[in-house]
């Protein structure tokens, strides 16, 4: 029991900062928030990312290429590009380790307004960060395993940051219905959105880049969303735009013959 509480809360916490801090905080600055507030929630981040911590400049350059070059070869991870979800995701790691480095020169157009904490984002990139976060895990396990099969999960708290966002991109490229036609090949996928937080309203997202809540339709829960209603509400950040709404016609689902 113990076990899958950790690794439920190690999921969706990880998952919560990837979408909250590093997306749209980080990349789009959807609202702002103190300098006491930012360094908490790049620490946040830290922790509960771990093993698997993404720098928030490298993530914010990256995303911001993904929105200007979306489904193109440009795109940092296009599915659309790659034989299968394994393949996308280490073309995107290559992709991310040289905008981390400043080896990329497509992402230098993208910088500027980015939350930078060089300190941390040094260590957390460093292996002795990431062995000590895996060695932590691995000596939970050995304490509160009660099950051989148990052990299998540990790779996906090794690379928890990485999965997350092979599932957004990989299924929200690929995979469910279009509200907007954004002449690319975003999608919202709904079904497994339980996984992403929100994140996977990618066609509403692209089409509203700016909008706090990526849901559209009455029926698209984006739970990042509340979260963010009650940190604004709280006044520990303060969303700059309310209700963004699109200005173009919803795209029909369906043709008439």
């Amino acid at each position: 029991m113990a076990i899958l509480v950790f690794f439920v809360a190690h999921y969706y916490l990880s998952l919560f900062t990837q979408t909250f801090y590093l997306h749209r905080y980080a990349a789009h600055k959807m609202f702002t928030m103190n300098k006491f507030w930012e360094r908490f929630f790049y620490l946040f981040t830290y922790v509960c990312q771990g093993s698997s911590f993404l720098s928030p400049r490298a993530y914010a350059l990256l995303h911001r290429m993904h929105h200007a070059y979306s489904d193109t070869e440009l795109d940092p991870h296009s599915p659309h590009f790659s034989n299968n979800a394994f393949d996308m995701m280490w073309k995107t790691k290559n992709i991310y380790n040289d905008v981390l480095n400043d080896r990329n020169e497509l992402a230098e157009r993208f910088e500027g307004d980015i939350p930078q904490w060089k300190a941390l984002e040094a260590f957390g990139g460093t292996v002795y960060s990431r062995l000590a976060w895996g060695t932590a895990y691995v000596l939970f396990y050995i304490g509160f395993a009660t099950a051989w099969w148990q052990y299998l999960l540990l790779p996906i708290h090794f690379l928890m940051g990485p999965i997350h966002g092979a599932i957004v991109n990989w299924g929200g490229h690929k995979y469910g219905y279009q509200n907007f036609d954004n002449n690319d090949k975003s999608k919202n996928t709904l079904a497994l959105d339980f996984l992403a937080f929100g994140e996977l309203f990618q066609n509403n997202h692209h089409k509203l880049p700016m909008r706090v809540n990526f849901g559209v339709k009455w029926w698209e829960f984006d739970p990042t969303y509340v979260a963010i209603w009650t940190l604004d509400k709280a006044r520990i950040i303060k969303i700059k735009r309310k209700n963004v709404q699109p200005k173009q016609r919803t795209k029909k689902l369906a043709q008439a013959a």
